[in-house]
């Protein structure tokens, strides 16, 4: 039997104290820290990675489908904490947590004990149409968990299942909204009904949404429209011919070039301008921009505030739907909950998308984007209940623990260290950025962090790429300066190797 097996048979037995749980964790031979979490002091690399047991794996799973993607196979039982175990028995501090996935790292005791709470047990065994059959406690576990976290000025969500679901849909939102304010409000004519379904106007009208250069939103083919960072997303698909623009291309340090930065920004806000009259002279009008708060897939990219403001004016200007994509940057890893609220915007995006350390898929949304009509967001499932029981979870650890302020203390520790290997070794790294623990820097070259990520897995610290030549840092929000300190010399005597 698994030890997360057991785990759930005595969790279900489980007195609501901890030292009642220290007692049982171990007795599965599993230490347990004063804040009930586990997991090893360090990593400990026993084989090559990928080791025997990951290649024998990969050969099997090749003859199944597509598996060039894979790294390694994981033990997730013996995963604890910030650190992944895998099948050959390697333990590596992960800080890259699936893809920026795990808010509080594996087998979270929080998290095993969701799974035997009576009221948790139905959501776990029944999967409801929650469009159509929602159950009774849908409303009270939307409110506990969700709508407890809102952006400001957001009162409405919708569960979906994943990150691109979440942006197509809210995508559908901003369309919706826009044709009914072009209609006065007033129903849609027959002649739309019947043209639409033929994918002909008036019903099916050319609208387009603005995005920018290098950015990801998901690999629908209304995100893909969207998304503008890699040709693997988008090679032989026949995609919309929708707006974008460049990303502003900050220089760094930021206080060495506030002047230089800001006419980069206002530059940008320009070409945005010209590309909806453009498109709007076209016959194609912009409903709507979206854009990530952080860049993350294209390379981690910053903008400041008031470029993010500035497409927000833009936007209410002209009557157009701005959408926030917060599925990376969302659930507390730049140090507040959502990223755009590092912005005090004036006025709030129309709609935010989460997804990934959320557990379950979604966005929300102002009032004026609810569409009126059943079924017009829709899908069999729209989320699932026994994600929300997760993340109910989630949300009170965040709280109880006050993580958001960990993820400040230990984001810039973090970004120092960066910032003393950028010292260090200029001619190899360049442009430490951050905010929170959502931290990048820049090699010279891909093959430089191609190497460097390899002899770093080597040695037990498993990292994320991203951009062109970016090592960017998705870590859990429990990872403390200890951890960072660990990372910190395995990277310096790794700098130092390649530099040589």
């Amino acid at each position: 039997m698994s030890s997360v097996s057991r785990m759930t048979r005595l969790l279900r037995r489980l007195p609501k104290n901890l030292c009642s749980y220290q007692r049982c964790m171990s007795s599965l031979g599993v230490s347990v820290d004063s804040g009930g979490v586990s997991e090893p002091s360090r990593p400990n690399v026993v084989t090559e990675i990928p080791g025997p047991k990951s290649k024998e794996l990969l050969k099997e799973l090749n003859q199944i489908q597509n598996s060039a993607a894979v790294e390694f196979f994981c033990d997730y039982d013996k995963s604890q904490g910030n650190y992944l175990v895998d099948v050959d028995g390697n333990v590596l501090l992960d800080l890259y947590t699936q893809i920026s996935s795990l808010p509080l790292g594996y087998n979270h005791p929080s998290m095993i004990q969701a799974l035997s709470k009576p009221e948790n047990m139905s959501a776990f065994i029944n999967r409801p149409a929650l469009g159509v059959f929602p159950p009774a406690d849908w409303v009270t576990r939307l409110q506990n968990s969700l709508l407890s976290v809102a952006p400001p000025g957001l009162n409405n969500v919708q569960t979906m299942a994943c990150g691109a679901c979440s942006v197509e849909h809210g995508l559908k939102a901003i369309f919706i909204k826009y044709m009914r304010d072009k209609r006065g409000g007033s129903p849609p004519t027959p002649e739309d009904l019947n043209s639409c379904v033929i994918n002909q106007e008036p019903g099916s009208p050319p609208l387009t949404i603005l995005s920018f250069d290098n950015s990801f939103h998901g690999r629908t083919m209304g995100a893909l429209a969207c998304t503008h960072s890699k040709w693997l997303h988008k090679l032989d698909f026949p995609v919309p011919d929708w707006p974008y623009v460049r990303f502003p291309n900050l220089k760094y340090p930021l206080e060495d070039f506030v002047n230089e930065n800001k006419a980069e920004e206002n530059k940008v806000l320009e070409e945005v301008e010209d590309k909806i009259e453009e498109y709007n002279k076209r016959g194609t009008p912009v409903a709507g921009i979206i854009t990530e708060p952080i860049q993350s897939e294209g390379g981690d990219n910053f903008a400041s505030p008031e470029f993010f403001q500035g497409l927000r004016d833009l936007t209410n200007k002209r009557g157009m739907g701005y959408l926030m994509d917060e599925v990376q940057t969302g659930c507390g890893a730049t140090g507040k909950f959502w990223c755009h609220e590092h912005f005090n915007m004036t006025d709030s995006p129309d709609i935010v998308t989460f997804s990934k350390k959320m557990l379950t898929g979604g966005f929300y949304n102002k009032e004026s984007f609810k569409p009126i009509e059943g079924y017009r967001i829709f899908n069999t499932w729209v989320g699932d209940p026994s994600k929300i029981a997760l993340l109910e979870e989630v949300i009170q650890v965040i709280q109880k623990e006050n993580l958001l302020d960990n993820v400040k203390v230990t984001g810039d520790y973090l970004l120092t260290g960066l910032k003393n290997m950028q010292t260090k070794y200029p001619g190899l790294l360049s442009k430490a950025r951050g905010l929170g623990t959502f931290c990048a820097i820049d090699f010279k070259d891909v093959e430089s962090r191609t190497k460097v990520m390899k002899t770093m897995r080597d040695k037990g610290i498993h990292t994320g790429a991203c951009g062109v030549s970016t090592l960017r840092f998705r870590p859990t929000l429990l990872i403390n300066n200890q951890h960072v300190d660990i990372f910190m010399d395995v990277f310096d005597s790794t700098l130092s190797s390649v530099k040589q």
